[in-house]
């Protein structure tokens, strides 16, 4: 009788562990203990990777857009509300004329495929207040534009050099990353995805 109700305790036990319940990794601390740190941007920790059988829960949230940070203009910003929509991520610098060229091209994107798709100015290798003129100047100002002074977000998307667009599809994979100067193919690559 004792051999029957060890057993099925036993093998829960074993179950549990193989599933990760309960059991925090190495990994998971330093991804805790990273985001924790309390500059922005800053990486979230994963979120349980079991889908909700609630439709109203909204998209799952890939890991590349587990990440907040603030806008130019001093607002917070959650990556997470990105998810579900194929999203441009356009890397910036207030001081660089293929940036600036790249501009109108990018606005005309964000307006035209608004709420079928994201579009997110990342500026940074500058000070926000140049960021801001930069912005104002161009007529950037109808997307999200977010200061990136420390480079976290270019660092996370293994952006080197400003003048890049990150593409991501709706789940959060990256489909184009490069160079488009000013900003020709943006629209025919945004409309690609949304289509």
């Amino acid at each position: 009788m004792r051999a029957r109700t060890v057993l099925p305790a036993a093998l829960a036990a074993g179950l549990l562990a193989l599933t990760g319940c309960g059991a925090n990794s190495g990994a998971d601390d330093e991804r805790a203990g990273a985001s924790s740190s309390g500059s922005s941007p800053s990486v979230q920790p994963p979120a349980s990777s079991h889908a909700s059988s609630d439709p109203t829960a909204g998209p799952v949230v890939p890991q590349a857009l587990r990440f907040t940070a603030t806008t130019v203009d001093g607002k917070p910003f959650d990556g997470s509300t990105l998810a579900g929509k194929p999203t441009v991520l356009w890397f910036w610098a207030p001081w660089c004329p293929k940036c600036k060229a790249q501009a109108a091209a990018t606005a005309k994107a964000a307006a035209d495929h608004a709420g079928k798709a994201n579009v997110v100015g990342v500026a940074g290798l500058d000070t926000n207040e140049a960021m801001r003129a930069f912005v104002a100047d161009t007529g950037t100002d109808g997307f999200p534009q977010l200061s990136d002074e420390k480079g976290e977000l270019w660092k996370r998307f293994e952006v080197t050099e400003q003048s890049r667009y990150v593409i991501l599809d709706r789940d959060g994979k990256t489909v184009y990353e490069g160079v488009l100067p000013g900003g020709k193919g943006l629209a025919e690559k945004v409309a690609g995805l949304t289509g």
